[in-house]
């Protein structure tokens, strides 16, 4: 029965052979052709990363509405920005690590075919013993050439090695734990960034506006100052310095369109669309992010929420872990392995009842490696203590930027209160002087002193308007509110 399942199995193994030295030739080939940048680019273009399950489909470019909101443009950075696509792609690397790391446990199946030819005594011998083909009346010391097809299966698994395998998995998915903080920090700072750049397009359209206004309410003055300057009313000098002054209204409006357009360019940097995109900003509901109004409950927030500090301590621990894995290299391995294989003069002569089996215990133990062992538990140590330091200074960080964001909230609302008062005092006194000078009491270099305090005003109080805003913003960014917290995130 097995002779007969043997014959039937045989041509079936040299065709599956066959096919299998094809493929490994073929992937050979292609693994060693050179990639260039067009090629890879069109190559992933066409085929969407494996395992970016939560963005199907998604455009490598965010399409801006016409009308943007600031919550339209948070959403668009979080699903579009490349920074979101690099943290993503960190995860997706340390799943891979943590499945690398869980191989470690299982067995290890192994395929395995040679052929020999030669007339080495020793190897004339043993081969033809497995062959179950010694012949009676050999010359060992002249046994003639020989040929042997080996074909089998060897298993190898791993029982002990000093609980390296087990760190290493745990390193894993303290790295992985890590990625995804780092997603967490990527998140928290581009939302702020978002909200920044928003509010500096808002402060640069108002300025537009703002230079635009001046600059009508100068030309409106000027055609009044030459209707009575051809009247004989005022001087010459005087059409001339609202003419002065219309020119650096005009300059100021110019100055003013082209910030607003650099802001819009940054804003689509930032949400992973073109910078030539065309589109308005809409005010509206804003992202909100409830903060503590005293610095020392923010800054006692912060050292709990912040995905940098959490970073800086899960890799203190993996750290630790690495000192452990470099002492387990003192340690013994215990390995359990296994070998079922056939041999024959050719490969025709393969029966299942000459298969042979080979099974046992392999311990090894490096009693001297040159040191390398202590070497390494010494770089592990240093390690760690870089990982101490990096968090000492991460904390001293976060302290900072709370304190900075709380103290620049403080000073951002002064000037907003400053700047209004400023601004409803240059609005009168405009209005006086304007008075004046069209009754002549006033000269028109007083007048235009007056426009230019009311223009600087006006500017001054958007400024500060938006500052604040922005202010409040960069609080919650400090705290890390902006991160998104769920306690499991997948990135496939």
């Amino acid at each position: 029965m097995f002779s007969r399942l043997s014959r039937k199995i045989r041509p079936a193994a040299w065709w599956a052979a066959a096919l299998a030295a094809s493929l490994t030739l073929a992937l050979g080939c292609a693994a060693s052709q050179p990639k260039s940048y067009e090629a890879i680019k069109a190559q992933r273009a066409a085929a969407p990363t494996a395992g970016a399950k939560d963005k199907p489909g998604a455009l490598p470019e965010a399409k801006v509405p016409a009308r943007l909101s600031l919550r339209q443009a948070v959403g668009l950075a979080l699903a579009h920005s490349p920074d979101q696509d690099m943290a993503l792609a960190r995860i997706r690397q340390s799943e891979a690590l943590v499945d690398q790391a869980l191989a470690a446990f299982w067995p290890v199946l192994r395929a395995q075919g040679a052929y020999q030819r030669g007339d080495a005594p020793s190897a004339y011998l043993f081969s033809t013993i497995d062959q179950r083909n010694l012949g009676n009346n050999v010359n060992f010391n002249q046994p003639g050439t020989f040929q042997n097809f080996e074909a089998g299966l060897q298993a190898q698994w791993n029982l002990y090695r000093g609980g390296r395998d087990l760190l290493r998995r745990r390193m894993a998915a303290t790295g992985l734990e890590i990625s995804r903080l780092d997603r967490q920090s990527v998140e928290n700072a581009l939302v702020a960034s978002v909200i920044q750049a928003f509010y500096n397009g808002l402060a640069a359209r108002d300025f537009a506006d703002i230079a635009a206004q001046s600059q009508k309410t100068v030309e409106a003055q000027l055609r009044s100052m030459r209707l009575r300057y051809e009247a004989g009313g005022v001087l010459k000098a005087d059409v001339l310095s609202l003419e002065v002054r219309l020119a650096q209204a005009q300059e100021d409006r110019v100055r003013a369109e082209n910030q607003h357009r650099l802001a819009l360019a940054a804003l689509a940097n930032l949400m992973g669309a073109d910078p030539d995109s065309q589109f308005a900003l809409e005010q509206g509901d804003a992202p909100q992010a409830k903060t503590p109004a005293a610095y020392r409950d923010g800054l006692a927030l912060a050292l709990d929420l912040r995905p940098e500090l959490k970073m800086a301590r899960r890799q203190v621990e993996r750290a630790a872990m690495a000192v452990d894995q470099a002492r387990a290299g003192y340690l013994p391995s215990l390995d359990a392995q296994g070998k079922v294989y056939l041999d024959a003069s050719t490969p025709g002569q393969f029966e299942s009842e000459n298969t042979n089996w080979v099974a046992g215990l392999v311990l090894n133990w490096d009693l001297f490696t040159g040191l390398s062992t202590d070497a390494q538990v010494r770089a592990a140590a240093a390690g760690l203590e870089r990982m101490l330091a990096a968090d000492r200074k991460t904390t001293r960080q976060v302290q900072l930027e709370v304190k900075s964001a709380y103290l620049n909230l403080t000073a951002a609302q002064a000037r907003c209160r400053v700047s209004q008062a400023s601004l409803a005092s240059a609005d009168q006194s405009l209005i006086l002087v304007q008075r004046q000078f069209d009754g002549g009491a006033a000269t028109v270099t007083r007048y235009l002193e007056a426009e230019l305090d009311l223009t600087r005003a006006r500017q001054r109080a958007a400024a500060a308007r938006y500052d604040k805003a922005k202010a409040t913003a960069d609080i919650a960014r400090s705290l890390g509110l902006w991160a998104r917290r769920e306690e499991v995130r997948h990135a496939r």
